[in-house]
């Protein structure tokens, strides 16, 4: 047997990359000060396998509960085999960053106001995905001229398994409302992805703490989660005021309330966020005519109007049609006043017959209540 007195120690666990001689933890800490410079609240890195999630995801689609999404059950592939958008990935690194604002009026204090309208707090600053996805850009250029490789940035741009990839990276756990969460930063937070075909250090997947909580599946106006982390889109008060583009079913509209473009109830419930932190973003600043809005006032916005206050923002993707939609049946659950039966019948002579639907509903509402 050959002497290996003088053999070189073994590094296995301190690897090198490319063009550096850095170990796993000097590579982490490299990562975590660019990071930070580029504003993203924390970051973690894991392998491309969604392991058992893909089938999850087949079995969800199979049962039709992305309802019309219908681009979800078209690059199903794409999510469960991510080489198909990135050839030759080994490492995705995943990213947060908080958009929790000081100035935004809380979900809870919304819902006591049923005149005025509940628009999403990711959705009431800067549209955050042009942003994120500079930055996350940025972040792969860097690594690129360190250490060389192939890298790929995504903010919602393709059909990412965000969650899953930021839960085996160690950014949080997957909760019962089936959104990320964490016990440092509650779930205030977007996401972002980088593919990288860098054999990059990996991180410990986080552990799930929801323990026996179930508050977000109680408040849920709609019962959309049908179980601990099960989802059906179909109810979920977000997908109707957002994905969903035809009618809503007359027996969530109730239940909507004043929200006139997503939900966060089953977010603002949770009992992690009082760890929440604020964003240092301007960007995410409430612009002051989104923030605890008059319904009034929005349903009176002429379409120009509607491009002019959503312009940046996420809110203007579902178009001046849907807006009027969403509104409609706000009002249709909001108190009963003259100005308000007043607004909806001066909409009644819309050419949209969807419209036309939703505002006759809300005016059956208060032909009840006088």
């Amino acid at each position: 047997m050959p002497d290996q007195s003088n053999a070189p120690a073994q590094t296995a666990h301190l690897p090198e990359y490319p063009g550096t001689n850095w170990s796993a933890a000097e590579w982490r800490q490299q990562l975590n000060d660019w990071s930070e410079e580029l504003g993203f609240s924390a970051i973690g890195i894991c392998d491309p396998d969604p392991g058992q999630h893909a089938e999850y995801l087949m079995q969800w689609l199979e049962q039709g509960q992305h309802g019309s999404m219908e681009w979800m059950q078209r690059h199903a592939h794409l999510r469960s085999q991510p080489q198909l958008l990135h050839a030759d990935v080994k490492s995705v690194i995943c990213v947060r960053m908080d958009y929790l604002t000081a100035a935004a009026t809380a979900p809870h204090e919304l819902q006591q106001q049923p005149q005025k309208g509940h628009i999403s707090r990711y959705a009431v600053g800067r549209d955050y995905h042009k942003m994120m996805r500079k930055r996350l850009a940025r972040l792969a250029a860097r690594i690129a001229e360190k250490a060389g490789g192939q890298h790929r940035a995504f903010v919602d741009s393709a059909p990412v398994m965000e969650k899953v990839y930021a839960q085996k990276a160690g950014l949080g756990w997957i909760g019962k409302h089936t959104n990320l969460l964490d016990r440092a930063a509650g779930n205030w937070f977007f996401l972002g992805e980088i593919y990288s075909t860098l054999s990059l250090p990996l991180d410990t997947p986080a552990t799930n703490h929801c323990g026996s909580c179930s508050k977000c599946i109680t408040i849920c106006p709609t019962g959309a989660i049908t179980a601990p982390y099960q989802l059906d889109a179909r109810k979920c008060i977000s997908y109707l005021t957002i994905e969903h583009k035809d009618s809503i079913p007359v027996q969530y509209r109730k239940a909507i309330g004043n929200h006139v473009f997503g939900c966060d109830d089953c977010l603002a419930i949770c009992p992690w966020n009082k760890f929440a932190r604020h964003s240092k973003e301007i960007d995410f600043t409430p612009r002051s005519h989104l923030d605890a809005p008059q319904l009034l006032e929005l349903f009176a916005w002429t379409e120009d109007e509607f491009l002019q206050h959503t312009q940046g923002t996420a809110i203007r993707r579902i178009g001046y049609l849907q807006w009027l939609r969403n509104i409609a049946v706000a009002l249709g659950n909001a108190p009963t006043s003259r100005m308000l039966v007043a607004a909806l019948q001066q909409r009644r002579a819309h050419p949209s017959a969807m419209l036309r639907e939703h505002i006759d509903w809300a005016l059956a509402q208060h032909q009840q209540n006088a």
